[in-house]
Protein backbone atom coordinates (compact mmCIF):
# COMPACT_ATOMS: atom_id res chain seq x y z
CA UNK A 1 0.00 0.00 0.00
CA UNK A 2 0.95 3.70 -0.55
CA UNK A 3 -0.09 6.44 1.45
CA UNK A 4 -1.93 9.03 0.38
CA UNK A 5 -0.55 11.98 -1.92
CA UNK A 6 -1.21 15.39 -0.13
CA UNK A 7 -3.02 17.01 -3.38
CA UNK A 8 -5.44 13.26 -3.42
CA UNK A 9 -6.53 14.39 0.20
CA UNK A 10 -8.17 17.89 -0.30
CA UNK A 11 -10.95 16.65 1.23
CA UNK A 12 -9.78 15.38 4.21
CA UNK A 13 -7.51 12.06 5.21
CA UNK A 14 -7.35 9.36 2.84
CA UNK A 15 -6.60 5.86 4.14
CA UNK A 16 -4.64 3.79 2.20
CA UNK A 17 -6.36 2.65 -0.61
CA UNK A 18 -6.56 -0.68 -2.59
CA UNK A 19 -8.85 0.07 -5.57
CA UNK A 20 -7.80 0.75 -8.88
CA UNK A 21 -8.16 4.28 -9.26
CA UNK A 22 -6.82 5.63 -6.00
CA UNK A 23 -5.46 2.90 -4.54
CA UNK A 24 -2.13 -0.14 -4.55
CA UNK A 25 -3.98 -2.35 -7.34
CA UNK A 26 -3.49 0.27 -9.85
CA UNK A 27 -0.20 1.09 -9.47
CA UNK A 28 0.53 -2.93 -9.14
CA UNK A 29 -1.15 -2.96 -12.83
CA UNK A 30 0.82 -0.40 -14.14
CA UNK A 31 4.22 -1.49 -12.57
CA UNK A 32 3.25 -4.87 -15.02
CA UNK A 33 2.06 -2.95 -17.74
CA UNK A 34 5.44 -1.04 -18.28
CA UNK A 35 8.03 -4.67 -17.38
CA UNK A 36 5.45 -5.62 -19.79
CA UNK A 37 6.15 -3.29 -22.93
CA UNK A 38 10.29 -3.63 -21.78
CA UNK A 39 10.76 -0.17 -20.37
CA UNK A 40 11.36 -0.89 -16.50
CA UNK A 41 12.73 -3.92 -14.55
CA UNK A 42 10.69 -4.85 -11.35
CA UNK A 43 12.73 -5.08 -8.42
CA UNK A 44 10.36 -7.57 -7.11
CA UNK A 45 7.31 -10.26 -7.66
CA UNK A 46 3.81 -8.37 -7.23
CA UNK A 47 2.09 -11.24 -8.14
CA UNK A 48 1.50 -11.86 -4.07
CA UNK A 49 0.81 -8.37 -3.52
CA UNK A 50 -2.02 -8.59 -6.19
CA UNK A 51 -3.37 -11.63 -4.95
CA UNK A 52 -3.03 -10.13 -1.17
CA UNK A 53 -4.75 -7.11 -2.10
CA UNK A 54 -7.69 -9.07 -3.82
CA UNK A 55 -8.06 -11.48 -0.60
CA UNK A 56 -8.26 -8.17 2.32
CA UNK A 57 -10.57 -5.93 0.03
CA UNK A 58 -13.70 -7.91 1.06
CA UNK A 59 -12.71 -7.66 4.98
CA UNK A 60 -11.08 -3.80 4.41
CA UNK A 61 -13.03 -2.28 1.80
CA UNK A 62 -11.83 0.94 0.80
CA UNK A 63 -13.85 4.51 1.02
CA UNK A 64 -16.03 3.36 3.90
CA UNK A 65 -17.11 7.26 4.11
CA UNK A 66 -18.60 7.45 1.01
CA UNK A 67 -20.13 3.71 0.84
CA UNK A 68 -21.15 1.22 3.56
CA UNK A 69 -18.80 -2.15 2.94
CA UNK A 70 -16.97 -3.39 0.05
CA UNK A 71 -18.96 -2.54 -3.43
CA UNK A 72 -18.30 -4.23 -6.40
CA UNK A 73 -17.41 -1.62 -9.04
CA UNK A 74 -14.27 -1.42 -11.46
CA UNK A 75 -12.59 1.78 -10.26
CA UNK A 76 -13.68 2.16 -6.63
CA UNK A 77 -13.72 -1.36 -5.46
CA UNK A 78 -13.63 -5.10 -5.87
CA UNK A 79 -13.75 -5.96 -9.56
CA UNK A 80 -11.14 -3.81 -10.64
CA UNK A 81 -9.42 -5.56 -7.43
CA UNK A 82 -9.79 -8.81 -9.04
CA UNK A 83 -8.91 -7.90 -12.31
CA UNK A 84 -5.57 -6.78 -11.53
CA UNK A 85 -5.36 -10.25 -9.59
CA UNK A 86 -6.22 -12.29 -12.32
CA UNK A 87 -3.62 -10.24 -14.76
CA UNK A 88 -0.92 -11.00 -12.46
CA UNK A 89 -2.07 -14.36 -11.06
CA UNK A 90 -5.06 -15.41 -12.44
CA UNK A 91 -7.10 -18.57 -10.83
CA UNK A 92 -10.70 -19.98 -11.16
CA UNK A 93 -11.63 -17.85 -7.32
CA UNK A 94 -11.07 -14.91 -8.53
CA UNK A 95 -13.03 -15.55 -11.55
CA UNK A 96 -15.77 -16.36 -9.59
CA UNK A 97 -15.85 -13.32 -6.75
CA UNK A 98 -15.51 -11.13 -10.59
CA UNK A 99 -18.69 -12.46 -12.10
CA UNK A 100 -20.46 -12.07 -8.79
CA UNK A 101 -19.35 -8.64 -8.66
CA UNK A 102 -20.35 -7.98 -12.40
CA UNK A 103 -23.85 -9.33 -11.61
CA UNK A 104 -23.91 -7.35 -8.09
CA UNK A 105 -23.45 -3.80 -9.88
CA UNK A 106 -26.38 -4.29 -12.53
CA UNK A 107 -28.69 -2.41 -10.92
CA UNK A 108 -26.54 0.30 -9.49
CA UNK A 109 -28.21 3.19 -9.58
CA UNK A 110 -25.43 5.78 -10.27
CA UNK A 111 -25.30 4.47 -13.81
CA UNK A 112 -21.71 5.55 -14.56
CA UNK A 113 -18.26 4.65 -15.09
CA UNK A 114 -16.83 4.70 -11.90
CA UNK A 115 -19.04 3.11 -9.23
CA UNK A 116 -22.05 1.38 -11.56
CA UNK A 117 -22.87 -0.84 -14.23
CA UNK A 118 -20.59 0.86 -17.17
CA UNK A 119 -16.92 -0.23 -15.32
CA UNK A 120 -18.21 -3.54 -14.31
CA UNK A 121 -19.41 -3.76 -17.78
CA UNK A 122 -15.86 -3.10 -18.80
CA UNK A 123 -14.68 -5.80 -16.73
CA UNK A 124 -17.11 -8.24 -18.03
CA UNK A 125 -15.49 -7.30 -21.39
CA UNK A 126 -12.08 -8.15 -20.81
CA UNK A 127 -12.67 -11.37 -18.78
CA UNK A 128 -15.28 -12.04 -22.18
CA UNK A 129 -11.87 -12.20 -24.53
CA UNK A 130 -9.29 -13.50 -21.72
CA UNK A 131 -11.56 -16.71 -21.47
CA UNK A 132 -13.85 -16.80 -24.74
CA UNK A 133 -16.64 -18.04 -22.59
CA UNK A 134 -20.72 -17.11 -23.24
CA UNK A 135 -21.30 -16.81 -19.29
CA UNK A 136 -19.12 -13.42 -19.41
CA UNK A 137 -20.38 -12.36 -22.58
CA UNK A 138 -24.24 -13.01 -21.22
CA UNK A 139 -22.95 -11.28 -17.87
CA UNK A 140 -21.83 -8.53 -20.06
CA UNK A 141 -25.27 -8.48 -21.69
CA UNK A 142 -27.38 -8.57 -18.60
CA UNK A 143 -25.94 -4.97 -18.28
CA UNK A 144 -26.41 -3.85 -20.96
CA UNK A 145 -29.67 -4.71 -20.94
CA UNK A 146 -30.58 -2.77 -17.60
CA UNK A 147 -28.07 0.35 -19.08
CA UNK A 148 -29.69 0.45 -22.03
CA UNK A 149 -33.40 0.30 -20.36
CA UNK A 150 -32.29 3.08 -18.15
CA UNK A 151 -31.51 5.39 -21.31
CA UNK A 152 -34.92 7.00 -21.53
CA UNK A 153 -33.56 10.00 -22.71
CA UNK A 154 -30.48 11.77 -24.87
CA UNK A 155 -28.56 11.21 -21.40
CA UNK A 156 -28.62 8.89 -18.25
CA UNK A 157 -29.43 10.42 -14.47
CA UNK A 158 -26.94 9.62 -12.15
CA UNK A 159 -27.95 9.23 -8.69
CA UNK A 160 -24.20 10.04 -7.06
CA UNK A 161 -22.75 10.92 -4.04
CA UNK A 162 -27.29 11.99 -2.38
CA UNK A 163 -27.82 13.44 -5.71
CA UNK A 164 -29.70 12.95 -8.86
CA UNK A 165 -27.82 14.80 -11.93
CA UNK A 166 -26.94 13.82 -15.72
CA UNK A 167 -23.24 14.25 -16.31
CA UNK A 168 -22.21 14.33 -19.73
CA UNK A 169 -18.61 13.75 -19.99
CA UNK A 170 -17.15 9.80 -19.06
CA UNK A 171 -16.16 10.21 -15.50
CA UNK A 172 -19.77 9.91 -14.13
CA UNK A 173 -21.92 9.69 -17.11
CA UNK A 174 -22.75 9.55 -20.76
CA UNK A 175 -19.88 8.99 -22.76
CA UNK A 176 -18.64 6.39 -20.27
CA UNK A 177 -21.67 4.80 -20.51
CA UNK A 178 -21.25 4.72 -24.44
CA UNK A 179 -17.88 3.41 -24.40
CA UNK A 180 -18.77 1.24 -22.44
CA UNK A 181 -21.91 0.16 -24.32
CA UNK A 182 -20.07 0.22 -28.00
CA UNK A 183 -17.02 -2.18 -26.79
CA UNK A 184 -16.34 -4.95 -27.89
CA UNK A 185 -18.50 -6.02 -30.48
CA UNK A 186 -21.16 -7.14 -28.36
CA UNK A 187 -24.08 -5.10 -29.31
CA UNK A 188 -26.49 -6.66 -31.79
CA UNK A 189 -26.57 -4.71 -35.17
CA UNK A 190 -29.29 -2.72 -34.74
CA UNK A 191 -28.73 -1.76 -31.31
CA UNK A 192 -25.66 -0.70 -32.59
CA UNK A 193 -26.71 1.26 -35.13
CA UNK A 194 -29.23 3.10 -32.43
CA UNK A 195 -26.48 3.72 -30.20
CA UNK A 196 -24.54 5.43 -32.40
CA UNK A 197 -27.66 7.25 -33.79
CA UNK A 198 -28.30 8.16 -30.39
CA UNK A 199 -24.99 9.32 -29.35
CA UNK A 200 -24.75 11.44 -32.20
CA UNK A 201 -27.52 13.32 -31.41
CA UNK A 202 -26.57 13.67 -27.75
CA UNK A 203 -23.47 15.00 -28.61
CA UNK A 204 -24.31 17.60 -31.21
CA UNK A 205 -27.63 18.98 -28.84
CA UNK A 206 -25.16 19.76 -26.08
CA UNK A 207 -21.51 20.60 -27.84
CA UNK A 208 -21.19 24.49 -27.34
CA UNK A 209 -19.31 25.77 -30.67
CA UNK A 210 -17.11 28.87 -31.75
CA UNK A 211 -14.45 29.28 -34.27
CA UNK A 212 -13.46 25.85 -34.74
CA UNK A 213 -13.60 24.92 -30.95
CA UNK A 214 -16.44 22.69 -29.35
CA UNK A 215 -16.53 22.76 -25.72
CA UNK A 216 -19.58 20.32 -23.59
CA UNK A 217 -20.61 21.63 -20.19
CA UNK A 218 -19.93 19.15 -17.24
CA UNK A 219 -24.03 18.20 -16.53
CA UNK A 220 -27.17 18.89 -19.02
CA UNK A 221 -29.24 21.17 -16.11
CA UNK A 222 -28.53 25.19 -16.27
CA UNK A 223 -29.54 25.26 -12.91
CA UNK A 224 -26.74 22.52 -11.97
CA UNK A 225 -23.91 24.27 -13.65
CA UNK A 226 -23.40 26.88 -11.44
CA UNK A 227 -22.14 24.10 -8.66
CA UNK A 228 -20.23 22.25 -11.84
CA UNK A 229 -17.65 25.24 -13.68
CA UNK A 230 -16.59 24.49 -17.33
CA UNK A 231 -13.44 22.40 -17.13
CA UNK A 232 -11.22 21.10 -20.07
CA UNK A 233 -10.05 17.69 -18.50
CA UNK A 234 -10.95 14.07 -19.43
CA UNK A 235 -13.41 13.70 -16.45
CA UNK A 236 -15.50 16.32 -17.77
CA UNK A 237 -14.88 18.57 -20.79
CA UNK A 238 -13.71 17.89 -24.38
CA UNK A 239 -11.02 15.80 -23.79
CA UNK A 240 -12.74 13.22 -22.42
CA UNK A 241 -15.59 13.63 -24.64
CA UNK A 242 -13.11 12.96 -27.63
CA UNK A 243 -11.15 10.26 -26.06
CA UNK A 244 -14.40 8.36 -25.24
CA UNK A 245 -16.18 8.44 -28.41
CA UNK A 246 -13.64 8.57 -31.43
CA UNK A 247 -13.73 5.10 -31.87
CA UNK A 248 -17.53 5.46 -32.67
CA UNK A 249 -18.72 5.55 -36.03
CA UNK A 250 -15.74 6.03 -37.90
CA UNK A 251 -17.19 7.09 -41.09
CA UNK A 252 -20.04 10.00 -39.33
CA UNK A 253 -18.50 13.55 -40.74
CA UNK A 254 -20.44 15.17 -38.17
CA UNK A 255 -19.07 13.58 -35.38
CA UNK A 256 -15.81 13.44 -36.48
CA UNK A 257 -15.19 16.92 -37.33
CA UNK A 258 -17.03 18.09 -33.53
CA UNK A 259 -14.34 15.58 -32.66
CA UNK A 260 -12.18 17.44 -34.09
CA UNK A 261 -12.84 20.72 -32.89
CA UNK A 262 -12.90 19.37 -29.12
CA UNK A 263 -9.30 18.31 -29.74
CA UNK A 264 -8.15 21.72 -31.68
CA UNK A 265 -9.90 23.20 -28.28
CA UNK A 266 -7.82 20.96 -25.69
CA UNK A 267 -4.63 21.99 -27.28
CA UNK A 268 -5.13 25.06 -27.30
CA UNK A 269 -6.09 25.52 -23.60
CA UNK A 270 -2.82 23.74 -22.68
CA UNK A 271 -1.70 21.35 -20.17
CA UNK A 272 -3.37 21.59 -17.15
CA UNK A 273 -1.97 23.15 -14.05
CA UNK A 274 -3.51 20.26 -11.80
CA UNK A 275 -0.72 17.86 -12.70
CA UNK A 276 0.14 15.45 -15.04
CA UNK A 277 -2.34 12.37 -14.18
CA UNK A 278 -5.08 10.78 -16.09
CA UNK A 279 -8.13 11.86 -14.82
CA UNK A 280 -7.85 15.65 -14.59
CA UNK A 281 -4.31 16.03 -15.42
CA UNK A 282 -2.29 16.04 -18.59
CA UNK A 283 -1.74 12.77 -19.73
CA UNK A 284 -5.57 12.54 -19.34
CA UNK A 285 -6.07 14.96 -21.95
CA UNK A 286 -3.22 13.91 -24.41
CA UNK A 287 -5.20 11.02 -25.35
CA UNK A 288 -7.59 12.94 -27.10
CA UNK A 289 -4.94 13.73 -29.63
CA UNK A 290 -4.16 9.45 -29.45
CA UNK A 291 -7.65 9.11 -30.11
CA UNK A 292 -7.63 11.58 -32.72
CA UNK A 293 -4.11 10.06 -34.62
CA UNK A 294 -6.43 6.66 -34.73
CA UNK A 295 -9.76 8.03 -35.96
CA UNK A 296 -7.86 10.62 -38.50
CA UNK A 297 -4.31 9.03 -39.37
CA UNK A 298 -3.32 12.69 -39.01
CA UNK A 299 0.01 12.57 -38.16
CA UNK A 300 -0.58 16.41 -36.35
CA UNK A 301 -2.27 14.45 -33.18
CA UNK A 302 0.50 12.32 -32.44
CA UNK A 303 2.80 15.48 -32.24
CA UNK A 304 0.42 16.95 -29.91
CA UNK A 305 0.45 14.00 -27.72
CA UNK A 306 4.07 14.29 -27.33
CA UNK A 307 4.42 17.34 -26.83
CA UNK A 308 1.78 16.85 -23.94
CA UNK A 309 3.76 13.74 -22.85
CA UNK A 310 7.13 16.04 -22.36
CA UNK A 311 5.32 18.86 -19.91
CA UNK A 312 3.73 16.13 -18.12
CA UNK A 313 6.95 14.57 -17.35
CA UNK A 314 8.36 17.78 -16.50
CA UNK A 315 5.37 18.35 -14.52
CA UNK A 316 5.90 15.37 -12.45
CA UNK A 317 9.25 15.87 -11.66
CA UNK A 318 8.06 19.86 -10.70
CA UNK A 319 5.76 18.16 -8.29
CA UNK A 320 7.90 15.68 -6.61
CA UNK A 321 10.60 18.16 -6.18
CA UNK A 322 7.54 20.46 -4.19
CA UNK A 323 5.82 18.08 -2.22
CA UNK A 324 9.32 15.55 -1.66
CA UNK A 325 7.67 12.89 -2.86
CA UNK A 326 5.87 10.79 -5.58
CA UNK A 327 2.15 10.67 -6.17
CA UNK A 328 1.42 6.82 -6.23
CA UNK A 329 -2.03 6.01 -8.13
CA UNK A 330 -2.66 4.84 -11.40
CA UNK A 331 -5.74 7.82 -12.38
CA UNK A 332 -4.65 10.71 -10.50
CA UNK A 333 -0.51 10.27 -10.23
CA UNK A 334 2.55 9.73 -11.39
CA UNK A 335 1.56 6.14 -12.52
CA UNK A 336 -1.05 7.01 -15.42
CA UNK A 337 1.76 9.98 -16.65
CA UNK A 338 4.10 6.79 -16.94
CA UNK A 339 1.52 5.25 -19.31
CA UNK A 340 0.96 8.00 -20.98
CA UNK A 341 4.52 8.00 -21.98
CA UNK A 342 5.10 4.91 -23.00
CA UNK A 343 1.64 5.06 -25.19
CA UNK A 344 2.98 8.24 -27.32
CA UNK A 345 6.69 6.25 -27.55
CA UNK A 346 4.41 3.10 -29.40
CA UNK A 347 1.70 5.49 -30.86
CA UNK A 348 -1.03 3.23 -29.26
CA UNK A 349 -3.85 4.86 -28.86
CA UNK A 350 -6.08 2.52 -26.23
CA UNK A 351 -7.06 4.35 -22.60
CA UNK A 352 -5.27 2.57 -19.92
CA UNK A 353 -8.00 0.03 -17.91
CA UNK A 354 -10.75 1.33 -20.08
CA UNK A 355 -9.55 0.12 -23.56
CA UNK A 356 -6.84 -2.22 -22.56
CA UNK A 357 -6.35 -4.22 -19.27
Amino acid sequence: MWAAHPLDEADGPLPTVASLYLGASGVVWTFHELAHAGLVDLRRDWAPVALQLAERYPSQPDFQDLVSGPVPSLLMGAAGVLLVAHTLAPAAWQEEQLLDAVRANVENPSLELMWGSPGTMIAARVMADRTGTDTWQQAWRESADELWAQWRGDLWAQDLYGKTVEYIGPAHGFAGNVLALAQGELLDAERRSELEQRAIATVSAYAERDRGLCQWPPVSKPFQRREQAIRTQWCHGAPGMVASLAGLAPDDEQLTELLLEGGELTWRAGPLRKGAGLCHGTAGNGYAFLKLLERTGDELWLERARAFAMHAAEQVEQARAEHGRGRHTLWTGDLGAALYLQDCIAGSTGFPTLDYF
